[in-house]
């Protein structure tokens, strides 16, 4: 047949050139989840270290820096939203496994596929939601008022970047091999 089509054509990539890339991908995909999940817990022992800062400038009779109590409210925010994808990867969010326990092995896997379809509606739903809200931000020229003016896009940036990745952790869970319940409620505790 003519090189350009038929049965003996070779795909456009090699099979394995395909896979390579789609393994590239996911090795960055990982690498930026892990990535904010280290930032997150800087970002924790920042919170440790503007407390202790804190208060023992209170208690030496000096007024503690305004920027130390602003860093600490957005590094909560941060470190929530940083955090939570690489934590549904893990399996570290709380849930109660008290109703899967008790079903058979299919069930089970029915139930985790059902809740983790309804993890990625309510994930993609705060995205997009956080998407708006960003972009109003954007568009409005909103501040942050406290010590100082903070465009408050910088806040709201965190909301559709974290809760589209977090759609993309439970729909691993809806679609991949892997369930997010293990239906050994209480074995681990």
């Amino acid at each position: 047949m003519a090189p350009g089509g038929g049965a003996d054509a070779a795909p456009p990539f090699p099979i394995s050139e395909q896979a390579s890339d789609m393994q590239s991908v996911r090795r960055i995909y990982d690498g930026f989840l892990t990535l904010m999940a280290v930032i997150a817990g800087a970002m924790l022992l920042w919170l440790m270290i503007s407390v202790v800062v804190s208060v023992t400038m209170r208690n030496l009779g000096i007024q503690p820096f305004a920027w130390l109590f602003t860093s600490s409210e957005y590094a909560l925010l941060y470190m929530t939203m940083l955090g939570a994808p690489w934590l549904v990867r893990e399996k570290g969010h709380v849930h109660i496994e008290l109703l899967t326990a008790t079903l058979p092995e299919r069930g089970q896997a029915v139930m985790s596929r059902f809740v983790a379809a309804l993890c990625v509606i309510v994930s993609v739903i705060l995205a997009w939601k956080g998407g708006e809200l960003f972009l109003t931000n954007i568009e409005r020229g909103d501040y942050d008022v406290r010590a100082y003016f903070t465009p408050k896009w910088i806040l709201t940036i965190a909301f559709p970047i974290s809760f589209t990745l977090m759609a993309v952790e439970f729909a691993r869970f809806v679609f991949g091999p892997e369930l997010m319940h293990s239906g050994e409620a209480g074995l681990h505790e």
